[in-house]
């Protein structure tokens, strides 16, 4: 191979190469990044990815996107927990299963116990002592925030957010059956900070990387997250 009449050894190449895919937030080999192979990113310039090896994993990654000169680029990355019962298809998921839904959904809103960090722009909600998520498939509060929690909503079948400390210090809402909710798939699936294993069906990252994604994510640029897997038919890159 010559460049300009002059040879270059192949391991320049190579190392040229691996240096522009780390840039564009691919790994050496791994071919463009993940958002330029999936087949909708939301249509907005920023994205988040949350993939695992496979539906039986309870563990895999979490990384942030923004979209630049008409390329995605990495803003950050973080390992990530789902679903003690692994992933599912989103559009055929079951409630109580502890699976985390696949699928591509917006993000309404963030919220925590604590307050937003310094820098958030996306809408945050405070959690206070009367905050509660109903599950209850017989409420008309069906997979909402309510303060306080409604008569038809039963407390066996809501979260109580304020008791969740280590891990609603600070979450955001993925849109999951959220618009227009179909009672028994499922409620309140969040991005949330890691607790002490897998999660009953949320995405889990460590409290810094939960901080980092709320000072990154703006509105204005319409955040998506994409929850999938390497490949099979809940394959992030279907979305």
């Amino acid at each position: 191979m010559r460049l300009g009449d002059r040879p270059i050894k192949r391991a320049g190449v190579v190392a040229l190469l691996a240096s522009v895919s780390l840039v564009l937030g691919a790994a050496p080999g791994d071919g463009p990044p993940l958002p330029e192979r999936m087949a909708d990113t939301g249509g907005g310039t920023q994205l988040i990815t949350a993939q695992a090896p496979r539906t039986s994993s309870t563990t895999g990654r979490v990384t942030w996107w923004d979209r630049r000169g008409g390329r995605w680029v990495k803003a950050g990355s973080a390992p990530a927990r789902f679903g003690s019962g692994g992933l599912a298809e989103g559009r055929s998921r079951k409630q109580g299963t502890n699976t985390t839904p696949t699928g591509l959904y917006d993000l309404p809103y963030a919220f925590g116990i604590e307050k937003a960090p310094p820098g958030t722009h996306v809408r945050y909600r405070p959690v206070r002592r009367n905050s509660w998520w109903c599950q209850d498939n017989d409420s008309r509060a069906y997979n909402r925030w309510t303060e306080p929690r409604p008569a038809d909503c039963r407390a066996t079948e809501a979260e109580h957010l304020i008791t969740y400390g280590t891990q609603y210090a600070y979450a955001y809402v993925i849109g999951f059956n959220y618009a227009r909710p179909v009672r028994e798939r499922g409620a309140g699936i969040f991005l949330h900070v890691d607790g002490r294993g897998a999660t009953a069906g949320c995405v889990s990252v460590p409290r810094d990387a939960m901080r980092r994604i709320l000072t990154w994510a703006d509105p204005e640029r319409a955040p998506h997250i994409a929850i999938g897997t390497r490949s099979g038919p809940t394959a992030i890159t279907r979305y």
